[in-house]
């Protein structure tokens, strides 16, 4: 067998271990649970927005508008800051109880929580 025959053996069964060996670690990942869909039960505890223009009335009621939630994870307290709509920041108020949907921490949908 020439140097060559040699090398380019060595090469692939060193080739073939790594791959083996990638292929069998992948499975032991744990997945991060802030991930997929969750609903939560909050509280309203704050009202952001950030104004998007220089200040003049002609860009006035637009920017981004946010909503401070609070809300208990097990024995933590969790704080989640999410961009609402329009709508949503008018019509839900500080204090008031709320249901969230999130979708990989995206806010997908509000509802009162009137249990």
């Amino acid at each position: 067998m020439s140097t060559t025959s040699r090398f380019l053996a060595s090469a692939l069964a060193v080739g073939l271990a790594v791959s083996v060996g990638c292929s069998s670690s992948g499975g032991s990942k744990k997945s991060d649970p802030a991930l997929g869909t969750r609903v939560l039960e909050c509280v309203v505890v704050q009202h952001d927005h950030d104004s998007g223009g220089s200040g003049s009335s002609y860009r006035s009621g637009t920017g981004l508008y946010y909503m401070v939630f609070e809300t208990h994870e097990g024995q933590a307290t969790s704080t989640y800051r999410l961009e609402v709509t329009r709508q949503q920041f008018q019509r839900f108020q500080d204090g008031d109880r709320v249901r969230l949907t999130l979708n990989n921490n995206i806010l997908v949908n509000i509802q009162p929580n009137n249990d």
